[in-house]
């Protein structure tokens, strides 16, 4: 027996089954490594794990921008100024999760791994609804923490790179914590924040306004929610602290570059520091 065949033969059968969930391998080989699958103990825990929010996604024609604050609270304290909470999941989407920060980052880059694995795979990515419902799944198995006051939910976002049409906008979808999956249009929010940032956006976003527009409306309903709800960081010009915000499009999803952030945030707090807006 050649080397490679004995240390075949020596691996667990869920190594040796082709299938294109890395979350259905982990949770046969290895359960206890899933986020939802972790002993809790009998009472609530929300009170000592620090709590992330907010998050704001809006569409533009030819696709779609997500940004959140940096800010992650632990009951009244700021438990971290800095926490980025937006992450390009592969190359046509981005997501975005509110709730417990520490499993909100966890189950960012498991989903991530999920979608790479299915394509190494099955040869071809998954579908923009693929992969909404993928992510869902994922949420539904972390029902027993949520319900014990750890919940995690995201906002996905993408667009369909097959779409026939360039100036198609992209596509938003929100969860609850029981794993439902919705399709929001034009903007939606998540978070402490959501409140007010989509009140913003009612008035900020308009279907046909370019990347640019977008993501200055991004920037002014973050704004407006770290205004009126403490969870949610502002920009903070002393250590230099802004939203981060990814621009997904036909080329792909990337970073909006930081000096377009800083700029625009700065002339939203230059606006709002001469008085109310008359455009």
């Amino acid at each position: 027996m050649n080397e490679r065949a004995r240390l075949t033969s020596e691996l667990p059968a869920a190594f040796l089954t082709t299938g294109s969930s890395f979350t259905d391998f982990l949770g046969d080989s290895a359960p206890h490594l899933l986020p939802g699958r972790r002993a809790l103990p009998p009472t609530a825990a929300s009170d000592v794990a620090p709590t992330a929010t907010t998050i704001v996604a809006a569409t533009f024609p030819g696709g779609v921008v997500m940004g959140g604050d940096r800010r992650a609270t632990m009951g009244n304290y700021i438990a971290q100024r800095d926490i980025q909470k937006v992450y390009a999941s592969d190359e046509f989407s981005v997501v975005g999760m509110a709730g417990s920060a520490g499993i909100a980052i966890e189950m960012i880059r498991l989903f991530t791994v999920e979608l790479e694995h299915f394509e190494k795979i099955e040869g071809t990515s998954l579908s923009l609804d693929g992969k909404a419902n993928r992510l869902a799944t994922m949420i539904r198995g972390n029902l027993g923490a949520a319900m014990q006051g750890l919940a995690v939910v995201p906002l996905f976002a993408g667009i369909d790179p097959e779409a026939t049409d360039p100036a198609r906008p992209g596509r938003i979808f929100s969860y609850d914590v029981t794993g439902g999956v919705y399709e929001e249009f034009g903007y939606d929010a998540i978070g402490s924040g959501s409140m007010f940032a989509k009140s913003a956006l009612k008035k900020l976003w308009a279907p046909d306004r370019d990347r640019a527009a977008t993501v200055r409306a991004i920037i002014e309903s973050l704004y407006d929610a770290a205004d009126d709800d403490s969870a949610t960081g502002g920009p903070d010009l002393v250590r230099r602290l802004f939203p981060i915000l990814f621009a997904i499009t036909a080329e792909g999803a990337v970073r909006v570059p930081e000096d377009e952030v800083i700029a625009a945030a700065e002339t939203v707090i230059a606006e709002r520091s001469t008085g109310p807006r008359t455009d």
